[in-house]
């Protein structure tokens, strides 16, 4: 692995786990996380299977550790290295097309969905929260997905323009 690419994939998880914190919760204190949101950018800069089974599990760790859903820490692992494998997937199926921000966008909230979607399953069935999935999904997931989607729109640019101008070797300077 190069070390100018795991400094740049650490950079964009303390961001993300800055913007995690920093955030205020709605809907009984569930916020949005901003960790998935980097993470897709990581994957997306460094399509490798290694890059995002460590881009998950280091996004997993730390979103579990700042979780304020009761029992959060195991789902958030499983869950952010199932939705980084899935979005992985995704971006090989769509190569030419993944690093456009419209298609990278539309790649964001569905990974975001998966994301949800594998967490609260989890958390539900490993914890027995108690809590309805269709309620949680609808009050928690979608808005995420929808704030994921705006703050992709907005971050996923501006990281563009900066490793352009950088040395480093992305998917989107090659």
């Amino acid at each position: 692995m190069n070390t100018k690419n795991l400094v740049l994939m650490s950079l964009l998880v303390g961001v993300g786990a800055v913007l995690y914190i920093i955030i205020p919760g709605f809907n009984g204190g569930m916020k949005p996380d901003f960790m998935l949101t980097m993470m897709f950018i990581g994957i997306l800069l460094f399509p490798e299977i290694k890059n995002v089974f460590l881009l998950g599990l280091s996004t997993g760790i730390i979103s579990g550790l700042f979780s304020t859903f009761p029992g959060g820490f195991v789902p958030n692992i499983i869950d952010k290295l199932i939705t980084a494998l899935v979005f992985f997937g995704l971006v090989i199926l769509l190569k030419k097309l993944a690093n456009k921000l419209a298609t990278a966008i539309v790649l964001t909230c569905i990974g975001t969905l998966v994301s949800g979607t594998v967490f609260l399953s989890t958390a539900i069935f490993i914890f027995n929260a108690g809590a309805v999935f269709t309620e949680l999904f609808v009050i928690v997931v979608l808005p995420a997905v929808f704030i994921n989607g705006i703050a992709f729109f907005i971050i996923y640019p501006i990281v563009g323009k900066l490793v352009r101008r950088s040395n480093f070797k992305t998917a989107l300077t090659i």
